[in-house]
């Protein structure tokens, strides 16, 4: 992760790196960072997932000098480490992160150039614990920061997430008391705001997740109960997560109609305030509008867009994402609603979008994918469409543009992404619309 300081040309980089367990192969490492003249800001090591014999390094440090001194501090350590991830960081608002490759050493690619990508569900347990920051390590501006009783508590619920695997029922969290009433101060607020702001869609799934996954003011549902729940409705599931994935990682789980969800919940000390992603974003914010059978199968089709692509065009649609699921608007009745997930978890911004202050413009994927999402402050646009089938018709005429040697069709069936790129492939897909095609046309005789 690379950020660029508000100092100078001070550089804040994060690399997580893979060694030797040897401690004479980590002070190597340390040696290199010397030389180079890169300054130590924080380190954390783990055992490696992948080998027995490596530990993973996860180093944060200042450099400067810009964009060469960089490249030469990560080709030096390329020549020590089994694997160097480099990543930039940016962080468009309250609750998400938007992250991005400096390169090719996050994510793996095929010999032809094609970014890995996950081909059936199960995949999805090789990106799931590709985690951008552990789950101790908080920035020294998070609420939860000095707070040892809450970094021990997220540690312990992100082994949860990094332990699970496909087909697992999610591991149930007895949620603490302080947990709970956090819960209930956000609860109670946004629900007084929901019947003038929220779409027509959440408000109708509202009383469906209070009834069959435990929702209330007293009580934080459980991810199993409302993945369970979610695939009876729309086919959608949830998987914990740990915290911040790529957005290639996370959009490839839409594909498959999975959604990376949390479990931990934000600092009681700022229940109106989270850097970050956590279960009151999610669940709150998140669940209802994925109920909808519409909606389900637009963010389906962002996910399916992002497989293959590269890293710019992934930047592009997790722009597209973030102002449509996180921060969009759709027309109802001749007035503005909300079905953004980032709004309708934040009392203050969602008061904000429906004021006369807010500038509002009609979603254009080809327009949308290059605004700036802000980082500390409500945006500077947002974006609606009349109705979640208009916006899904213009992202799927956009991922045409996509430039990928191939298309991707998804099989609900065996939850597996076909990848058509030779005739007979293409062949077995128009032959099973064909019998689609012919059953709808003897209803039709019957109706």
């Amino acid at each position: 992760m690379s950020i660029k300081d508000r100092r100078g040309d001070i550089t804040r980089t994060t690399f997580v790196l893979a060694v030797n367990s040897d401690v004479g192969e980590l002070a190597n490492v340390l040696n290199i960072m010397k030389e180079k003249k890169a300054k130590l800001v924080h380190i954390e090591s783990r055992k490696s997932r992948e080998r027995e014999t490596d530990s993973d390094i996860y180093v944060d440090v200042e450099t400067r000098g810009g964009p060469e001194s960089l490249e030469t501090l990560t080709a030096a350590l390329r020549q020590h480490c089994s694997k160097v991830d480099v990543h930039r960081i940016e962080r468009p608002s309250r609750g998400m992160r938007k992250t991005t490759s400096l390169d090719k050493g996050s994510t793996k690619y095929t010999p032809d150039g094609i970014p890995w990508f996950p081909k059936k569900v199960s995949d999805l347990d090789k990106s799931a614990n590709r985690v951008l920051l552990y789950g101790t390590e908080l920035d020294a501006d998070h609420p939860g920061f000095k707070d040892p009783v809450y970094r021990a508590r997220r540690k312990q619920l992100g082994d949860i997430a990094l332990n699970y695997r496909y087909g697992q029922p999610i591991p149930r969290v007895d949620y603490t008391e302080e947990e709970t009433n956090t819960w209930r101060t956000i609860y109670r607020e946004l629900h007084s705001i929901y019947p003038t702001h929220a779409c027509r869609e959440y408000l109708a799934n509202w009383p469906l997740l209070q009834r069959n996954c435990g929702y209330s003011e007293d009580h934080l549902p459980q991810l199993e109960d409302i993945s369970v729940y979610l695939k009876q409705k729309t086919g959608f599931t949830l998987r914990p997560v740990a915290g911040y994935l790529s957005s290639r990682d996370f959009l490839a789980g839409l594909a498959f109609r999975v959604f990376h969800c949390t479990q931990y919940i934000r600092h009681s000390s700022d229940p109106f305030y989270t850097p970050e992603p956590d279960c009151c974003h999610e669940l709150l914010g998140h669940m209802p509008l994925f109920l909808d059978a519409g909606f389900a199968e637009f963010s389906q089709e962002i996910g399916l867009a992002s497989l293959g692509a590269s890293e710019e065009q992934v930047q592009k649609l997790a722009t597209c994402y973030f102002f449509t699921v996180e921060f969009g608007l759709c027309k109802q009745n001749g007035a503005l609603k909300v079905y953004g997930a980032g709004l309708l978890s934040s009392a203050a911004e969602l008061k904000h979008v429906l004021s006369e202050k807010a500038v509002i413009k009609r979603f254009e994927p080809e327009i949308t994918s290059t605004t700036e999402c802000m980082i500390t402050t409500f945006q500077n646009e947002y974006f609606f469409t009349d109705t979640f089938d208009e916006a899904k018709a213009k992202l799927r005429a956009y991922s045409r543009t996509i430039d990928r040697p191939f298309e991707v069709s998804y099989d609900p069936y065996t939850q597996t992404v076909n990848v058509l790129d030779n005739a007979a492939k293409i062949g077995r897909v128009v032959s099973k619309l064909q019998e689609e095609l012919s059953v709808l046309a003897s209803a039709l005789g019957k109706v």
